[in-house]
C-alpha cells in the first residue's frame, strides 16, 4: 500500500544517529540512493532498489521548502517488530538517543489481546511506535 513515509528534521546528523540506533532492533538498515543531493539532505531505512522502483522505506530529512521542520498533530508511524524484545529495545534506544516516551512497552488490550507496542517521540517531536502482533505472552 505504501512506498515511503517522510518526516522532517531540523538536524539531519542528529536524526541519522537517532534512527540508526532506534531502528536497528527492528532489523531496519539504512538505504542509500546513490544520488548525492538526496543522500545529503535525507536518510532512509528499509528497502530502496532499482532507483526507487522497489521501495518501502522510512525517510527523515530536511524539508523540501527549506522552512523549519514541524510535527503533524495526529501523525505517527508504526514500525513492525518481530518480538516483544524488539519493541523493548526500540523504546530503550529511543530514550537513550534523546527521544521522549509517549507510552512504555506493554500489551494494549484495548486494541487487541496480542497488541504489544511502545510509543516515543524523536528529538524533532515526530511520533513513532513499534508494534509486535501474534503473541499474548513474552516469547
Amino acid at each position: 500500500m505504501l512506498t515511503y513515509v517522510y518526516f522532517g528534521t531540523s538536524d539531519l546528523a542528529r536524526a541519522i544517529a537517532f534512527y540508526n540506533k532506534v531502528l536497528a532492533p527492528l532489523g531496519m538498515q539504512r538505504c542509500i540512493t546513490g544520488d548525492p543531493e538526496w543522500d545529503r539532505t535525507s536518510a532512509g531505512w528499509g528497502l530502496y532498489e532499482e532507483n526507487g522502483l522497489r521501495e518501502c522505506a522510512f525517510w527523515i530529512g530536511l524539508p523540501f521548502n527549506q522552512q523549519p521542520a514541524t510535527v503533524g498533530n495526529g501523525s505517527m508511524v508504526a514500525f513492525r517488530a518481530h518480538s516483544w524484545q524488539g519493541v523493548d529495545d526500540f523504546h530503550a534506544a529511543a530514550l537513550a538517543q534523546g527521544g521522549n516516551c509517549e507510552g512504555p512497552p506493554g500489551l494494549r488490550l484495548h486494541y487487541s489481546p496480542d497488541f504489544y507496542g511502545a510509543y516515543v517521540r524523536d528529538p524533532d517531536g515526530n511520533k513513532l511506535a513499534a508494534v509486535c502482533r501474534g503473541f499474548t505472552e513474552r516469547q
